[in-house]
């Protein structure tokens, strides 16, 4: 059986079927029925002669959207309108508390969306995460999830982060992306290339630390580690070679270090973003990325989240499909009372992406900030109880709104819980303090600019 380290062949190549049908090729019903009829034990041609089929597809004329991956070409589509490089208004101190609530926010955010994750994604996502907290008078979310058993009820996972059992941040990708973030800056400064990237990823993480698109990654870059001279380390390959999880969320959740190294610059975030995520996604995918990385480093210098996304949004292309589903939500949100009601339009809109794609979840992070009112523990809530990648929602809001609120005004009472501490599982930090990774973010930030 063929088996590329994520999926068994014949889902994997399911999904790269799915993944070309949403780039807009034009897929015939022939090649989807032989599909179809690839098992797992299938011989190792069939999945050969599949993925060449899908890889010389022509693309549907009436596909309107442009979304190329190169940065280059990424700022030739870009809005003629973007947010221009701001100077902070203020000064060291309150810079580290910016940090302070961006870190703190992130840690808030992932934790409360850890126990809920594979519900959110496969269990019935936003419905069945109301109808667990409504079993248990816990609606709305203020709190970290209960895990006090109860008759009918599901089974919630990583019960570290519940509220019986919260003490601190527990290890979690989320986190590590983040604090990798970090040493990307620490060991190659601000002109850091995707092969260094890439280097740094296969001496610190496992394959087991990773997940879809950077695992596939890793995978790939191991050829050249194997077969090729360094100077053929090629973005393109490691990202697209039996990767159909290219568009999802993996590049998106880690963006937020390269929002908090370039504040009130959101093209620079967004450029940083692009370095990290070109190697791993395509597409949409480095959108994601940009996106977020360019709505971070704008909440230094504002709070508005029309401001925000419009920030984000001049930093990736103008017409593709993150853009316009974001322009889509902009029109659509004042329908809708409240994120329970706004996930219904949502399924019916997104019925067949999957649930850790980058434009569903990006979407989510953008409706959060306005059904939260930019209130760091009330955004969380949000991004959480919609449902889909809860954690990593969860994270990326926290991030974005404790950025635009600070430690001091983060207020709540879910960030005292974590007892200012990160329990990373990497060699490089082991357990740190939030505290301690602040401090060196500003310290790191003042040393490069």
């Amino acid at each position: 059986m063929w088996y590329s380290g994520n999926a068994p062949a014949g889902k994997q190549l399911r999904l790269e079927l799915q993944q070309r049908l949403e780039e807009g090729y034009i897929v015939p019903d022939e090649l989807k029925k032989s599909i179809e009829a690839v098992t797992d034990d299938s011989p190792n041609e069939s999945f050969r002669i599949a993925y060449d089929a899908l890889a010389h597809l022509s693309k549907d004329p009436a596909f309107r959207f442009v979304e190329p991956s190169t940065l280059e070409e990424i700022r030739e589509a870009r809005p003629a309108s973007r947010m221009k490089a701001a100077t902070l208004p203020y000064d060291r101190e309150e810079l580290l508390n910016r940090y302070h609530g961006a870190w703190l926010g992130r840690c808030v955010g992932c934790a409360l969306g850890k126990p809920v994750e594979t519900m959110g994604m496969w269990e019935g996502g936003h419905r069945a995460i109301r109808t667990y907290l409504e079993m248990r008078g816990d609606w709305p979310l203020r709190d970290y999830f209960s895990n006090a058993k109860m008759d009918g009820s599901s089974k919630l996972i990583c019960p570290q982060s519940t509220r019986e059992n919260i003490g601190f941040m527990e290890s979690d990708d989320d986190i590590r992306y983040t604090l990798i973030g970090m040493m990307i800056f620490e060991r190659f400064g601000k002109d850091f290339t995707s092969h260094q990237i890439a280097e740094l990823w296969h001496e610190t993480l496992t394959l087991g630390q990773v997940f879809t698109a950077e695992r596939q990654a890793l995978l790939n870059y191991g050829v050249y580690l194997n077969a090729l001279p360094a100077e053929f380390f090629d973005p393109e390959f490691t990202s697209t070679f039996n990767n159909p999880y290219r568009e999802w969320i993996g590049a998106q959740i880690r963006a937020d270090f390269f929002g908090f190294m370039a504040p009130g610059n959101p093209e620079k975030a967004a450029e940083y973003a692009w370095r990290d995520a070109c190697w791993t996604h395509r597409k949409n995918g480095i959108y994601g990325a940009m996106f977020i990385a360019a709505m971070e480093a704008a909440a230094f210098v504002t709070s508005a989240p029309e401001k925000l996304i419009q920030a984000g949004l001049g930093e990736i292309p103008e017409n593709c499909r993150l853009a316009y589903e974001i322009r889509e939500l902009m029109k659509v949100i004042p329908k809708y009372s409240d994120m329970d009601e706004f996930m219904e339009y949502m399924d019916k809109r997104f019925a067949t992406m999957s649930p850790v794609h980058t434009i569903n979840n990006a979407i989510i992070c953008a409706a959060a900030l306005f059904y939260g009112k930019m209130i760091p523990e009330r955004c969380v809530c949000e991004a959480v109880v919609a449902g889909l990648d809860t954690d990593c929602n969860g994270a990326t809001v926290g991030a974005i709104t404790g950025i635009a609120a600070g430690f001091r005004d983060f207020g709540g009472t879910l960030a005292g819980r974590l007892n200012n501490l990160i329990k990373s599982e990497m060699l490089a930090f082991g357990d740190i303090r939030i505290s301690e990774v602040t401090r060196r973010t500003l310290a790191l930030y003042e040393k490069l600019a």
